[in-house]
C-alpha cells in the first residue's frame, strides 16, 4: 500500500512510556482499515504519548481521527491533539531529505523524533522546500525528514528523524524558531525520544526500523 495521508496524535497524559499500554492499543490500532504503519512517540520531558501514522487514503484517515482516536483519548480520560496531513503533496520534498515513510532507507536507528508545524497557510507546491531542503542537510545530527502538509489548513512541518535527543532539542530549541520568525509565524514543537517506544513501533512496522 501506498501512503496517501500522515496523522499525528498526541494525549494530553503523563504517562513513563514502559507503563503505556502499547501493546493493547497496537493491537487494537493494526485493526483499523486503511493503516499501514505506526511510530511511537513518547515526549521528552513530560511523558506525553502520540505517534505519527500512514494511511492508505485520506478517507480512511479522516475515519481514524473522527472516530477510533477520540474513543481511546475519552478511555483515558484526557484531550487530545490530532493533524491530518495530504502524503501525496510532499514525497519529491521528503525523498529529498531520506524520507523512510516514502522507501528511503535508513542506515541507523533514530535517537529522537521532532514534530514541527508553522501557523501558515502555504500550498505545498508554493513552499520553498527546494531551498529549505539543503539547509536541513546541514543540521547537526539529522537523519531523515517527513514534510507535513495540513489538510484544509496547508500549514507546513514535518517529523525529524535524529541521532540523538541532544542534536533534536537544539533543532526544537534554536534552529526552528529561528526559521518560524523569518516567516512571521507562530509555531509548534516537540520532542520525543526514540528509542524508549523502538520496540512499540516496530510492532507498528514503523519506517524508521525496517
Amino acid at each position: 500500500m501506498s501512503t496517501k495521508a500522515f496523522v499525528y496524535t498526541e494525549l494530553q497524559i503523563s504517562v513513563p512510556f514502559t507503563d503505556a499500554p502499547w501493546r493493547d492499543l497496537n493491537l487494537a490500532i493494526q485493526q483499523q482499515t486503511g493503516f499501514i504503519n505506526k511510530t511511537w512517540l513518547a515526549g521528552v520531558g513530560n511523558n506525553s504519548l502520540g505517534g505519527i501514522y500512514a494511511f492508505d487514503s485520506i478517507e480512511h484517515a479522516q475515519i481514524f481521527v473522527n472516530g477510533y482516536f477520540p474513543t481511546e483519548a475519552a478511555k483515558f480520560g484526557v484531550a487530545q491533539t490530532t493533524r491530518l496531513f495530504d502524503a501525496t503533496l510532499v514525497k519529491e520534498a521528503s525523498l529529498g531529505l531520506d524520507s523512510p515513510h516514502f522507501g528511503a532507507k535508513m542506515d541507523r536507528k533514530p535517537g529522537a523524533f521532532v514534530y514541527t508545524e508553522v501557523q501558515v497557510n502555504v500550498p505545498f507546491e508554493k513552499a520553498p522546500w527546494q531551498s529549505r531542503n539543503p539547509v536541513l542537510k546541514q543540521q547537526p545530527g539529522l537523519l531523515a525528514k517527513t514534510w507535513l502538509s495540513g489538510l484544509h489548513t496547508n500549514t507546513l512541518g514535518g517529523i525529524d528523524a535524529f541521532d540523538t535527543i541532544e542534536n533534536a532539542k537544539a533543532f526544537a530549541l534554536e534552529a526552528f524558531p529561528q526559521t518560524a520568525a523569518k516567516m512571521n509565524a507562530a509555531f509548534y514543537t516537540r520532542v520525543f525520544d526514540a528509542a524508549i517506544a523502538e520496540e512499540a513501533s516496530r510492532q507498528m512496522h514503523s519506517p524508521y526500523y525496517t
